[in-house]
């Protein structure tokens, strides 16, 4: 018998680039679904797997599929599957879990010890087809655009973050203006802040902050955080910070600029070389914590209700492109002239004809 296949992406070779090629389609157990994928979305992680840099090349087996950020529908259920049914249109959590390590069997999930992620410890959504454990997977409501579940991995990153800490009526400061740091200002400012503070240099995604519910930017080549604090009325630092980008400078600014008892969430990877000022973060009282994945499934829900409770983050997704035009939203994403990047796979198979 002919084994199946579908397109992919893979990272065929151990250098720059992905490549459309065909792939076996993956079985499904008993406790899986597969996943005709409809739409996936560009995430820095592909970014870092298509430029092949040191995290990549130390991380990623060549032959991978990537992706992780995804919408489709599902095909096929396995024996022991109850709760979704073929039709469903579903995304899903891109951290695999053991479902037996202390913290999965307490419900908390996004610490699992043994986490594996869907296109970097296994194939991925870069795919005509997904399997993933039904337990992974989460429905869509019909009242809410398909392309926006496509981002719910990243926007589940930016809820997780910005609800780390309560914010209403209080001043909030966010290093990072990428998708993600973006997005959490949208979350910060409809939970009730009061100041909604976006620090980068890329003044393109400087407007998309603003457009998302940023309060004032600061193009840090432009302005100083302290003289900018001073014009809106603030006398004592943030309340709460989020540090979105992994520059150690970013963090260095946000601990000296936090008021005393401040809370900082910490989602942008810091190299292991960062200094940090224990000293500040002592004697100032301050919180750091750090953020990882999404809380499963509390992060899902709220960004469901938050969504239909009329949170708006759309204006985040500024491209779309064919998926056999990959490679141009790949330079939109490297441009950093860009939101989110959306890939649409429904006219794959007609690149064979």
């Amino acid at each position: 018998m002919q084994e199946q296949t579908m397109w992919a992406l893979t990272k065929k070779k151990p250098e720059a680039g992905l490549w459309m090629e065909r792939v076996p389609i993956p079985e499904v157990g008993p406790n899986d679904v597969k996943i005709k994928i409809h739409k996936t979305a560009i995430c820095g992680t592909d970014v870092h797997i298509y430029q092949w840099n040191d995290w990549a090349r130390h991380t990623i087996p060549v032959g991978l599929t990537a992706g992780h950020e995804y919408v489709g529908e599902i095909v096929e259920v396995g024996s022991g599957v109850d709760g979704h049914n073929v039709g469903d249109l579903v995304s899903g959590e891109g951290h695999i879990t053991c479902g037996k390590c202390r913290n999965c069997l307490e419900g908390h999930k996004e610490n699992c010890r043994d986490a594996k992620g869907v296109g970097v410890n296994r194939n991925g959504a870069f795919a005509e087809y997904l399997v993933i454990p039904s337990s992974n997977v989460w429905s869509c409501r019909p009242n809410i655009p398909e392309e926006l579940y496509a981002i719910f991995d990243p926007f589940g990153n930016a809820t997780h973050t910005a609800r780390s800490f309560d914010v209403l009526g209080e001043d909030v400061l966010i290093s990072g203006a990428g998708p993600i740091g973006i997005m959490a200002a949208a979350i910060a400012k409809f939970s009730g802040a009061r100041h909604v503070v976006v620090t980068d240099m890329n003044e393109y995604r400087l407007e998309l902050a603003r457009k998302l519910g940023a309060t004032r930017t600061i193009n840090l080549n432009e302005e100083k955080l302290d003289q900018v604090m001073k014009s809106i009325g603030m006398t004592e630092g943030f309340d709460v910070g989020m540090e979105m980008s992994g520059s150690p400078k970013a963090l260095h600014d946000m601990i000296h600029n936090m008021k005393h008892g401040g809370k900082i969430a910490l989602l942008g990877l810091q190299g292991r070389e960062t200094a940090v000022d224990l000293e500040t973060v002592i004697f100032n009282g301050l919180t750091l914590k750090g953020i990882y994945g999404r809380k499963v499934w509390d992060t899902w829900y709220t960004m469901t209700t938050m969504i239909e409770a009329g949170l708006d983050i759309s204006p985040i997704i500024t491209h779309h492109f064919d998926i056999r035009d990959y490679e141009k939203g790949f330079e939109a994403m490297i441009s950093g002239q860009s939101g989110k990047v959306i890939l649409d796979w429904s006219h794959i198979n007609e690149s064979e004809s």
